[in-house]
């Protein structure tokens, strides 16, 4: 009788302790849910969106107010066309500026939005303008090399006559 409550103790632990991984996994990937109600759609074209994801979120003053749908490629323009669902709650103006930003350790990517001063809100469909691209690690390494490399002068000879 003791050997089998013990057991039934250490199943119940093990239990627990996968379902809490499991949550855990969820909440890491973005998959849990959000409180994010009816939506409107906008896109936004960028250069480069790094490891962005669909279903990142889209904050706003570090408040999520939405989240990405999908990545496409644009062959016409050769950028990704990001198509992002934005709670209705939240209107932004024409004139929003949308960036890539990276959160964390982890490397978890959001866009973030930053409203402008147009009287008109963006509307389901429409296109934010003004975006900024992620910031890839590797380019801005190699950029700070090459600007070093560049700044070293040939060291100059000297002649005696």
């Amino acid at each position: 009788m003791e050997r089998t409550t013990m057991d039934l103790w250490v199943g119940i632990f093990a239990a627990l302790g996968a379902a809490a991984i499991l949550g855990l996994a969820m909440k890491v990937g973005n998959l849990t849910s959000s409180s994010i109600g009816e939506t409107y759609t906008v896109t936004a074209a960028f250069e480069n969106v790094g490891s962005l994801k669909p279903k990142a979120p889209v904050k706003s003053a570090g408040v999520v107010v939405g989240r990405v749908d999908k990545i496409q490629f644009d062959p016409k323009t050769y950028e990704a066309l990001v198509t992002l669902k934005v709670d209705k709650r939240y209107p932004f103006p024409k004139d929003t500026f949308a960036s890539i930003y990276t959160a964390g350790l982890l490397g978890e990517q959001y866009i973030g939005l930053e409203a402008g001063g147009d009287e008109s809100n963006l509307k389901n469909g429409d296109k934010i303008k003004h975006t900024q691209d992620a910031v890839v690690l590797e380019k801005m390494i190699s950029q700070f090399l090459y600007n070093k490399a560049s700044d070293t002068k040939p060291s100059e000879s000297t002649d005696t006559k």
